[in-house]
């Protein structure tokens, strides 16, 4: 688990961000990348299949889009040619509008941030220095930290865990339907985004409580969104 700088212990509320898709415009990049790794063992997956799959965990993602009686012992190989494919889009990683800014409103205004996310540890090095922002980051989850990927809510928990703050006490931000199931697992209300292609409407169906186009749109209408709550909270503590 990575940490930015050293945490304030005992923070009573928190905002988790997923990253890929949702901060960091990569959600078709690790879709091309998993559609070239598939096709370099022999698998013809059509992307939006794979598409609709991005977000979970690197293995499950495999193992769902794969035959059940496939010869698993090339399951490591595909994982491999996946991360050497999407590293080599690293240079080209772009934040969201809005990202940065919103991750820093989060932080001004008190709030622990931490990223859940189950990227490999050096892709969320890459989509980190793409964000550019690890000064309003307080801690980061990878694939290291959690036995289960998405939707199991096992990222999340580590990522509560690194910041001191109860599923109570947060709001988690996602683009994929595995974000809100796994958000919701734990009771924590989840704002959609649809930047990373998925629809509102199967946002909402997987539990989203909000949805907004993007960071930008999240910042915009910051003090009626879930955030919002958070923050007037904070910023009144004898009220909560």
């Amino acid at each position: 688990m990575t940490q930015s700088h050293a945490l304030v212990r005992g923070r009573r509320r928190g905002v988790l961000f997923d990253v890929d898709g949702t901060l960091v415009d990569s959600a078709y990049i690790h879709t091309v990348a998993w559609w070239q790794a598939f096709r370099q063992h022999q698998h013809d997956v059509p992307m939006a299949s794979i598409h609709r799959c991005v977000g979970m965990g690197g293995a499950r993602l495999v193992d769902t889009l794969l035959p059940a009686d496939r010869n698993r012992d090339a399951d490591a190989e595909i994982l491999a040619s996946h991360a050497a494919v999407f590293a080599q889009s690293w240079p080209s990683l772009r934040p969201f509008d809005g990202a940065k800014e919103l991750l820093a409103q989060c932080h001004a205004g008190g709030l622990a941030v931490a990223l859940a996310s189950s990227a490999r540890t050096q892709d969320l090095a890459a989509t980190r220095r793409a964000l550019g922002a690890d000064s309003f980051i307080h801690a980061a989850t990878s694939a290291n930290d959690a036995k289960a990927s998405k939707p199991a809510p096992d990222i999340l928990v580590a990522a509560l865990e690194a910041v001191g703050v109860a599923a109570a006490g947060a709001v988690y931000v996602g683009d994929a339907v595995w974000d809100m199931q796994a958000a919701a697992a734990l009771g924590i209300p989840a704002i959609g985004v649809t930047c990373g292609g998925t629809s509102a409407a199967e946002l909402r169906e997987a539990g989203a409580a909000e949805v907004y186009a993007g960071p930008r749109d999240i910042l915009d209408n910051l003090q009626a969104s879930a955030i919002g709550k958070l923050l007037a909270l904070e910023s009144n503590p004898a009220g909560a």
